[in-house]
């Protein structure tokens, strides 16, 4: 076996476990990336419905009072106002989700779903856990899902969920007297949950793998080349020539 064939065998040999260690980091590196995106996309929405409860509670609802007696008013309960909020962003992105998921809700839109259900559970065996975070398939493909705990700490909303007969008269003509009450100070009753797709960033994630294993094994490749090329003109060729002139 010549030389050259040593060289390049060894080179080869190098340059495959390179490529493999390099590939395997970097798309461990690139798809953590894309996820840690995704994530902080569910965390703006998320915020971003947090931050229309708060409003909906602190602004909205005090001006409203004396009308509420009247009729009730849905746009002063928090959970519908984030709701409606997300619903006009998933008019362009409607493979975005959000919903405030309840065992025992008040208005039957916001029943949670069994894999919500199992959500809730887990944060009332994890009492101390203030985020759950974790991935689905969906029709749409591969979905992030954050969630957050949603617990009574103001006994002020048990106006409302403590018993049909102390509720608002409006109040249980608009939803019944069945659902929605019997909450308790401290209980978990549900959570607020986002669905953020991960197809996109994933596949960009891919795409940007790909781009840079073919430009690496371009670079080895021109590489080989060129040591080619510096192995006969500075090793080979003067040994042959020097061997020339020994004989």
């Amino acid at each position: 076996m010549g030389l050259r064939t040593k060289f390049n065998l060894g080179f080869l040999s190098v340059s495959l476990a390179g490529l493999a260690i390099a590939g395997f980091i970097s798309h461990s590196m690139l798809q953590n990336n894309a996820r840690q995106e995704v994530l902080q996309s569910a965390r703006m929405m998320l915020e971003s419905a947090s931050a229309v409860r708060e409003y909906t509670v602190s602004e909205v609802r005090p001006l409203l009072l004396i009308q509420q007696t009247r009729k009730f008013i849905p746009q002063t309960v928090p959970a519908y106002a984030a709701s409606k909020y997300v619903s006009r962003f998933q008019q362009k992105h409607p493979e975005y989700s959000y919903r405030e998921a309840t065992l025992n809700p008040t208005n039957p839109e916001n029943k949670a779903t069994d894999w919500e259900a199992d959500i809730i559970s887990w944060f009332r065996d994890h009492a101390d856990e203030e985020e759950l975070i974790g991935e689905r398939v969906s029709p749409t493909g591969r979905q992030l899902y954050l969630s957050r705990p949603i617990t009574i700490t103001n006994p002020a909303c048990l106006g409302c969920h403590d018993t049909a007969e102390d509720a608002p008269r409006t109040l249980v003509e608009t939803y019944g007297s069945e659902n929605g009450f019997g909450w308790k100070v401290g209980e978990i009753i549900g959570s607020q949950v986002v669905s953020v797709p991960m197809s996109i960033p994933m596949a960009r994630a891919d795409k940007t793998f790909l781009t840079f294993m073919i430009t690496l094994c371009g670079i080895l490749v021109t590489l080989l080349v060129l040591l080619n090329i510096m192995l006969h003109f500075w090793v080979l060729r003067p040994v042959k020539a020097k061997s020339i002139k020994t004989h």
